[in-house]
């Protein structure tokens, strides 16, 4: 089987604006413009359209379902990685963050957990592997569009290349101020399973 993740399109909180509750932050306009052009780009119907619960992956997602209405839509908790505790941390901008997010992947520790409405890393890594295994459990010619966020997807990949890494390992190589290997806003890496293993190809921008 073979499933697409496409990172939502660029949100406020991407843009800079203040965050107040990360499961409602919204598309902005070029956002909306990349979400209709991944839905322009697809060369064949899915089976099964999932998302996140969030709102950005959801508008995202609106274009594509739109182009296939027969398409069965699920959601799926595939949400973005929430590392740092929301009640300290929402209505803050990127640039306030920052220092802590240094902070929190240079000691690397798969098992902190921040506080009530965060994550550890490596309970991020159990999700991912769920996903993988609820996909790999369809049928064998099937294809899924996932829409979901670029954190989760960006650790699925790291599941699936760097199988033979422990989580600490993983978290090491997870996290460089957005660059490489971020996924960026829209763009898409494919998963294929097949004889009972899961390989995955570069990332695509629509």
């Amino acid at each position: 089987m073979r499933a697409i993740f496409i990172r939502h399109g660029e949100s406020t909180g991407n843009a800079g604006m203040p965050c107040r509750d990360l499961a409602t932050i919204e598309l902005t306009e070029r956002g909306q413009e990349q979400a209709r052009a991944v839905a322009a780009s697809w060369t064949q119907a899915p089976a099964l359209i999932v998302t996140s619960p969030y709102t950005r992956t959801r508008q995202t997602a609106a274009p594509t379902i739109a182009r296939f209405p027969g398409v069965p839509v699920d959601v799926w908790p595939i949400e973005e990685f929430t590392y740092l505790q929301p009640a300290r941390w929402n209505g803050t901008r990127s640039a306030d963050r920052m220092p802590h997010l240094e902070r929190y992947w240079r000691e690397a520790d798969p098992n902190y957990c921040d506080g009530e409405g965060a994550e550890s890393f490596g309970t991020l890594l159990r999700r991912c592997e769920a996903a993988l295994a609820r996909l790999a459990a369809m049928p064998e010619d099937s294809l899924v569009y996932v829409f979901g966020h670029g954190q989760f997807i960006q650790a699925a990949r790291a599941i699936v290349a760097d199988a033979d890494l422990d989580d600490r390992a993983k978290m090491l190589g997870f996290w460089r101020k957005g660059e490489p290997p971020a996924i960026g806003n829209a763009e898409r890496i494919e998963f294929s399973w097949a004889k009972d293993r899961w390989k995955c190809m570069p990332a695509l921008s629509a």
